[in-house]
């Protein structure tokens, strides 16, 4: 994994390259091991790439790299899995070799194949820059599902306009010229998802590159986005024609295909490990490794004290029964603690998924022996296997029960104190009665994307965002038909935006924090293109899902030692804010009304504060998302201009 950061300014005909190299150090987490720069100062060109070491540790794989013609100069984060397969079918057609890295091998299919073509045959996960000498062209790509990040944006300075790019934005940030101010609108989209999805960010001056994309841009013109791969069309063709066969062909094909995406990242020229909780997925990735391994995989788990978060023991059994070689690593809530004001400097932008810091925890666990670590993620989007999938369509079933007229009265209704019910309910139940405006919403994807808010009217704490923006309106839940069947519907919702916005965003911080690379094998897109074939009964049986997956890994470990209730991977945070955090909360909470008044509205933020230390839990996540918002705030240098009126449906500007 590395870090990749680059300016293009063709109207200057110059690159800075002390500022170039600024830009790129502030990368150097995510590639400690060596650093470089390539500029042409005729086109205006500079790429910058911080290099963690994973294939071919040789001066050869350095970067930024040269295809053997001159043409084409690439930076890339990220690993092409099958770039040997890719080798094999290259040499013959006359290509040469000197090092043994994926990204020789990448420049070579792009100069055989063209750029579109050849991302399509990369398996792997990526963003890179490449520039073409001939053509003077400049293309960003990303990976089909949004693994590494990558940001771009045009800075405004009196010789005239950048574009520049990076894995991060604090690349961007460095940038004298850039405008970092504050996007409102964007800042809506994160209280109402705990993150910012793709493209917005948090900032007026930068956009997120879409997953499947390239960017292209050419000087005197405007960047051109073009979609290589959409989850949309996998998921329309897979319901179009679903798989055929039996469960047993299915099963079949599903390990063959599952086998092969770990075997594929196992390749490694450093040490090589994997994360390791007890549960259905990273059981199966670790049993599939060890099948695969000559010698004991190196597992990684942190446990807790507290029972309701303590999955220890189960990865603990999972481990001795493959006959792994494992580390556990039990935390105090003081471990866990003294993480938290750390976290907003990982994730660069507000980003408030709570499980952010246990992430954190067990990848800093297992970066003190490894270079590379494999995780589960991917299996309950793919196959069905989130609570919320289950609630939200019983309480769907319910409510197509109550006439419409009905429902819309409640949920008129349900504006007045919510508060007072909702504490008399579980977490889940929080969450619906805090929502009970989506009462009236008479489609169940948008049904969804209500029950899974964190605040349902985000606009009202963010000041100066209108109501119902047009930001806010256009989000992926508006891709889902609203007569997909409903399990198929969630899935794709959160392919779109909870997996690359949230769960891979969270994951690529917190390893990159500590240069850990993280590989996510279930979601090879060949495995999320023969799952979205799927028929829903291969994945939903007696009332919960990932029925197949289940299946598969029972192959490898008794379901007695796996199957048990799902826990996922939190932190008590009802608990901890009123109680050991509330120090910290309510230092940041006075910062941020100095420095973020006129940004957020605090006396609903006092309100939210205050019923929680009178007992009412049901905004503790949006009290969360408010606290990670304000830290991020704190965060940044003094000096960042954050203040100036945003105007987020203006198109970027030329270059």
């Amino acid at each position: 994994m590395c870090g990749i950061a680059g300016i293009f300014s063709p109207n200057a005909g110059r690159v800075p390259q002390n500022l170039l190299r600024a830009m790129t150090d502030t990368l150097h987490h995510r590639g400690p091991d060596d650093s470089d720069l390539w500029l042409d100062e005729a086109a205006g060109i500079g790429l910058g790439h911080r290099r963690l070491s994973i294939l071919d540790l040789s001066p050869l794989g350095r970067q930024p790299m040269h295809s053997a013609s001159g043409r084409f100069v690439i930076c890339f984060n990220g690993e092409v899995f099958n770039f040997a397969r890719l080798r094999t079918e290259l040499t013959p057609l006359g290509h040469a070799f000197r090092g043994g890295s994926d990204t020789e091998v990448m420049l070579a299919a792009i100069e055989e194949w063209g750029l579109a073509a050849a991302v399509k045959r990369f398996v792997g996960m990526f963003a890179f820059a490449l520039w073409d000498r001939e053509g003077r062209t400049l293309s960003l790509v990303r990976d089909r599902l949004g693994i590494k990040p990558l940001y771009y944006g045009f800075t405004q300075g009196k010789d005239g306009q950048d574009f520049v790019f990076g894995s991060e934005l604090k690349a961007l940030r460095t940038h004298p010229d850039f405008r970092a101010d504050i996007d409102r609108e964007a800042l809506t989209l994160y209280f109402r998802h705990n993150y910012i999805p793709a493209p917005f960010s948090i900032h007026q001056g930068a956009k997120k590159l879409p997953a499947g994309h390239i960017l292209t841009l050419a000087p005197g013109g405007e960047p051109e986005l073009s979609a290589y791969w959409s989850a949309e069309e996998v998921y329309a063709k897979g319901a179009a024609a679903p798989f055929s066969g039996t469960e047993t062909e299915a099963l079949d094909r599903l390990e063959a295909l599952t086998s092969d995406a770990v075997g594929l990242r196992m390749l490694a020229d450093v040490p090589l490990g994997a994360f390791l909780s007890g549960g259905i997925d990273s059981s199966l990735v670790v049993a599939l490794m060890q099948a695969q391994s000559p010698r004991p995989v190196k597992t990684f788990s942190i446990g807790f004290a507290e029972a309701a978060f303590n999955e220890a023991p189960h990865a603990r059994a999972v481990a001795a029964h493959l006959g792994c070689e494992h580390t556990e690593l039990m935390l105090t809530e003081q471990d866990l603690l003294s993480i938290v004001p750390q976290v907003p400097r990982f994730w660069d932008e507000p980003f408030a998924d709570s499980s952010q810091i246990p992430t954190f925890a067990v990848c800093r666990l297992a970066r003190q022996h490894v270079t590379v670590a494999l995780s589960g993620d991917g299996g309950d989007e793919l196959f069905f296997g989130y609570d919320r999938y289950f609630h939200a369509r019983r309480w769907w079933q319910r409510l197509a029960r109550v006439p419409l007229p009905a429902r819309r009265l409640a949920a008129g209704l349900s504006r007045l104190r919510p508060e007072r019910l909702a504490r008399h309910f579980g977490t889940f139940g929080q969450r619906v009665l805090w929502r009970l405006d989506a009462l009236g919403i008479t489609e169940f994807p948008a049904f969804y994307k209500r029950l899974v808010s964190h605040h349902p009217r985000p606009w009202e704490l963010v000041r100066g965002a209108g109501m119902k923006t047009g930001m806010e309106a256009r989000t992926a839940i508006d891709l889902v038909r609203p007569d997909a069947d409903p399990y198929r519907a969630m899935s794709l919702w959160d392919t779109l935006m909870y997996l690359p916005d949230d769960i891979l965003t969270k994951v690529d911080r917190a390893s990159m924090a500590v240069s850990l690379e993280a590989r996510v094998p279930l979601l090879d897109h060949r495995v999320l293109e023969f799952a979205a074939s799927l028929p829903t009964a291969f994945k939903v049986q007696g009332g919960s899902g990932k029925h197949l997956l289940k299946q598969l890994l029972y192959r490898h470990v008794p379901r007695e030692i796996v199957d048990r209730p799902k826990m996922g991977f939190g932190i008590p945070l009802h608990r901890w804010l009123p109680g050991e955090l509330r120090p910290w909360a309510e230092d940041v909470l006075a910062t941020g009304r100095r420095q973020a008044g006129d940004i957020l509205d605090f006396a609903l933020v006092d309100q939210y504060w205050r019923e929680l230390l009178q007992g009412s839990t049901h905004r503790t996540y949006i009290l969360w998302d408010v606290l990670m918002f304000l830290a991020w705030r704190m965060d940044l240098p003094v000096n960042t201009p954050l203040d100036t009126p945003v105007n987020t449906t203006a198109d970027l500007p030329r270059v």
